[in-house]
Order: structure tokens, then sequence, then C-alpha cells
């Protein structure tokens, strides 16, 4: 697939899970206002990985917020495999922290096969962080911040998307794929 390619199945991810099942709720206003910027890494190995995510701390970090909010790095064949991933992201961390970026930028992951601890893979719960691909959002913490004091009970988010999840069930998240 090329980065286009690749990028338009995020944003039908966006669009149709994270925003259209309102997965998250702070994410429709950056998205619609092109805040959201979607870096897709060739890296070859993990070394390569690690430079990308060094570019885009550094990126994100300079950019004014106006502009330009959050970053989704996407990697298409890269940490394929979920534990794999899985075991990167502290890699993934301890970039923010020698950026000295701790409590300034954050990272979430995704993946396509998204599994949390102590959960059944075909779990419909492990489907709020399943992404097209191997995805680190890199996430301004002030954003965070801002977003949750406007939230009411912003905690209960997990637990509403679990519900969302149970009710749309199995074909339903299938549907949500075969939509144009």
């Amino acid at each position: 697939m090329n980065d286009e390619a690749i990028i338009a199945a995020t944003r039908k991810w966006i669009e149709q899970a994270v925003i259209g099942l309102n997965l998250c709720p702070f994410a429709k206003a950056v998205y619609v206002k092109h805040r959201v910027r979607f870096v897709v890494s060739r890296a070859r190995h993990l070394d390569g990985l690690l430079e990308d995510i060094d570019r885009e701390l550094d990126f994100l970090a300079a950019a004014d917020h106006d502009a330009v909010e959050t970053t989704l790095l996407v990697h298409p064949t890269l940490l394929s495999d979920f534990l794999d991933f899985n075991a990167f992201i502290p890699l993934a961390e301890a970039a923010v922290e020698e950026h000295e970026l701790q409590g300034v930028i954050q990272i979430a992951s995704f993946h396509p096969t998204f599994q949390f601890a102590g959960t059944e893979p075909d779990d419909l719960g492990n489907f709020t962080n399943r992404a097209p691909f191997p995805t680190l959002h890199l996430l301004r913490e002030a954003s965070i911040e801002r977003a949750v004091a406007a939230f009411p009970e912003a905690e209960t988010i997990y637990e509403r998307n679990i519900e969302t999840l149970n009710a749309l069930g199995q074909a339903g998240w299938q549907a949500l794929w075969r939509q144009p």
C-alpha cells in the first residue's frame, strides 16, 4: 500500500469508529479542524522507527498548537505482531522522557489485534484500541487536560465504549468497514 492509501484507511477508522461510535469524545473537534498530523513510517527496523518517533516528538513539541494538536504515526508493516508491538511501547515512551517531554506529550497505542491483559482476543472491549495498522498517537497533555475538563465524568468513557461495542457486536463492527 502507498502512503495515501494507508492514511485513507486510518482516516476511515477515525471517522467511522473513533468519531462515528464516539469512542473518543475529544477526537471530532481536533479532526474537523485539521489539527491531526498523519505520518507513515517506512522504517525497516526498530531503530529507524525510534528515529521517526524522535522526529515527530520534536515536530509536535515545536508546532503551533492551533496548526497541529496531535500526531498519528502509522507503520503498516513493522510490528505486525501485537506482542512485539506491545513490547516496543516502553521504548517509545522512553523517547518522550529522553526529549524531556514527560508531562507535555504522551503516547497512546493502537494495533489491528490490540488485546488488553486478561481478555480474550475476540472481546469487543479490545476493539476500542484496534486500528488498521500499528499506530502511535502522540498527544499533547494540555489538550487532554482541556478536553477532560470540558467533558463531565471523563472517567466513564471506557465503560461507555464497552457498552457501545457490545451493543454493536462483531457483525456491527464488521459492517463499519463495508461502508464506503
